[in-house]
């Protein structure tokens, strides 16, 4: 059963038939700095992994999305925070945030983890800080994986 909740203005919800997969991707692959280039269907396979959410108008319009990579007991990676250009400045990203936080499946994680170039502000507003630790982290990084 998905869970959702809503204002006068918005509407959250991590429904899959409701999540508009086509807008979503021409975000993620034509305006995001993280992921330029993602082909459709590794976009719509990460989606159908993880809890994705969307942001919607009282419309029905698709106006944010958001993606949590977990295992709902442990662990989560929040990536794929875009809000539509229309709704910026309207609390897009804070309803998406706060629908997260309270989200039944992500709580009484050990870790919740994201990265951003430039939203430091917001996520700080619900209890993120700076990476600790992060000489134990390690990784395999190919930033030409779409590309090819």
């Amino acid at each position: 059963m998905p869970h959702e909740i809503a204002d006068a203005a918005f509407h959250v919800s991590d429904d899959p038939a409701r999540f508009d997969l086509a807008r979503a991707h021409a975000w993620i692959s034509g305006e995001s700095y993280w992921a330029a280039g993602i082909p459709l269907e590794t976009f719509r396979g990460a989606c159908a992994n993880s809890l994705t959410a969307g942001c919607y108008t009282a419309a029905g319009e698709m106006a944010g999305m958001a993606r949590v990579v977990t295992d709902r007991a442990t662990f989560g990676w929040i990536c794929d925070v875009f809000v539509d250009a229309a709704y910026r400045g309207q609390g897009v990203g804070k309803r998406l945030m706060s629908y997260l936080k309270g989200h039944p499946d992500l709580q009484g994680l050990r870790r919740l983890h994201l990265a951003t170039a430039d939203a430091h502000e917001l996520y700080r507003q619900f209890g993120f800080t700076e990476l600790t630790g992060a000489d134990r982290w390690m990784q395999i990084h190919d930033p030409d994986v779409y590309r090819r």
